[in-house]
């Protein structure tokens, strides 16, 4: 894969962080929760409350970039229809990575800080859920999208061969009277 694939990749997947963090608002009105994600990270790297939004914001555009290359190496390779990879590939991290929120609510530096626990937060699984299904959707239509598939004119040609064992007949070489 290209570096510039993987770099279109890193941009669906911080265009799809940047369209998470824009709903959030949204999802915490109507789940009634004070889940953030840019409010967790921006709080791990600053005590400020002038600076934790925007580094925040930075942290979580940032992971979604690197998402997004990571992405961009494996969709080519997944089953399924494309519209469905970015948000089942998002869904099961998600998915697989959500236990590990007791790990949050116990060492993140300012926990104090911060208005709500993870571990065993149902709406705040549901608020996950959702931004990672619309993340996934969003960096899945966009990698699509910027990296298409390679035209059959583009692909390498790897072995002719036929049925029978003996080759295609359009490729052998004719011989001359030199020969």
């Amino acid at each position: 894969m290209s570096a510039s694939a993987i770099s279109r990749g890193a941009a669906s997947g911080a265009i799809g962080a940047a369209v998470w963090a824009a709903t959030q608002p949204l999802d915490k009105l109507l789940l009634g929760s004070r889940y953030d994600d840019v409010e967790l990270l921006g709080r791990a790297l600053s005590a400020d409350e002038d600076k934790y939004v925007p580094l925040g914001l930075i942290a979580h555009l940032l992971n979604g970039a690197a998402f997004g290359a990571g992405y961009a190496q494996l969709a080519p390779g997944l089953p399924g229809p494309a519209w469905l990879k970015g948000p089942a590939v998002s869904l099961a991290e998600n998915t697989l990575l959500w236990p590990l929120g007791f790990i949050v609510d116990r060492f993140h530096p300012r926990r104090d800080k911060l208005p709500f626990r993870l571990a065993g937060n149902r709406r705040a699984f549901y608020q996950a859920t959702w931004r990672h299904l619309l993340f996934g959707a969003v960096l899945g239509e966009l990698e699509r999208r910027l990296n298409p598939p390679l035209a059959p004119s583009d692909a390498v040609i790897s072995t002719v061969y036929s049925t029978n064992g003996h080759g295609n007949v359009d490729h052998v070489a004719a011989q001359t009277p030199d020969s």
